[in-house]
């Protein structure tokens, strides 16, 4: 593998801390179902508020200043968490960052769209269209200025950004190593792919017994399933580090169950998770990714999906800004 090769620009304080959920854990009763439970503080990457996309980013940007870009653009939800790092990374590269963001420019800025502002994004709103659609139009507008513009798509998920969190695995089997704790599953929310496949990845080759849960937060319907979305990305990001592994759908575990009202539609499942870590451990879930991934992780445990022997670890992957938005 050629990992310690690639571009990397250096932008998370890692590794980040791992802690158990004792308080927590005795919240739920003395059902024997209920196994160990640790939560992995993804939210504590350190740039801009921290969170899951600063792995990813690492390589992204340093793959855009290898090219020798000026600029950067990327995509999402007017309050995207993926927008609000990338915007914080390129600022800390010395890079132009342009967002390409859902809806229409608002009143008053608040929340990811006020740390945006920040750190001195460009924003370009985008109506109905929140994964990106228009950022080949952006860059078509860049170049004709001058602009030698790197694009990162939606989430950040493309085989450079993924190989963030195969490295994030290995990350975790050094402090398994060092706790002396091996866990049997890692949970996690997934959307855009990038942040499963790359733990899938990184499983397989640093960590072959541990068990990514993912619980689905967006039910948007694509051509192609989110089962091989995952897939192709994990075969993509093998081959990007010269890997010889091959993935296939069973490889990968998801939990689409809990998708509610749709992406960034807040429920009882969400304000609820969002309530109990609060109260028991003192941590702040976002309303949109976290919050939906802890609520079904809850509702696993109630199923006796994991067993009082197992030791399960929540990945944390931030987005605490999205609470001052009052959407909870």
């Amino acid at each position: 593998m050629n990992i310690a090769t690639l571009p990397r620009f250096p932008l998370a304080f890692l590794p980040t801390p791992i802690a158990e959920m004792l308080r927590l854990r005795g919240s739920l009763g003395s059902d024997t179902r209920v196994p160990r439970l640790y939560i992995k503080r993804d939210d504590l990457t350190g740039l801009a508020f921290g969170g899951n996309k600063t792995r990813k980013l690492e390589f992204l940007i340093g793959d855009a200043l290898a090219q020798g870009c000026d600029s950067v653009i990327t995509g999402g939800s007017a309050q995207s968490n993926h927008c609000r790092q990338t915007a914080a990374a390129s600022a800390k590269a010395g890079l132009e960052c342009h967002l390409a963001l859902a809806g229409n420019e608002p009143d008053r800025l608040t929340a990811n769209l006020l740390l945006d502002r920040i750190v001195g994004a460009q924003f370009h709103w985008c109506g109905e269209y929140r994964k990106g659609e228009r950022i080949p139009e952006i860059a078509d507008q860049l170049r004709t200025g001058g602009k030698r513009p790197y694009i990162i798509p939606y989430g950040g998920s493309n085989a450079v950004g993924a190989v963030g969190y195969a490295l994030a695995i290995k990350e975790l089997a050094a402090q398994m190593e060092q706790l002396d704790l091996p866990f049997t599953h890692v949970v996690v929310a997934s959307s855009s792919c990038g942040t499963q496949s790359g733990m899938v990845l990184g499983a397989r080759l640093f960590c072959s017994d541990i068990k990514i849960v993912a619980i689905r937060i967006d039910k948007e319907e694509m051509p192609v399933s989110f089962e091989q979305q995952l897939v192709e990305l994990a075969n993509e990001a093998a081959k990007h580090i010269g890997a010889a592994e091959t993935f296939a759908i069973q490889d990968f575990i998801v939990q689409d169950q809990y998708l509610g009202g749709g992406y960034g539609v807040v429920g009882d499942l969400e304000r609820d998770a969002i309530s109990l870590l609060g109260k028991s451990e003192g941590i702040i879930l976002d309303p949109v990714y976290t919050a939906r991934a802890f609520g079904g992780m809850l509702d696993l445990i109630k199923q006796g999906y994991f067993s009082s022997s197992d030791n399960v670890l929540f990945w944390h992957t931030g987005g605490g800004p999205a609470v001052f938005t009052g959407s909870i």
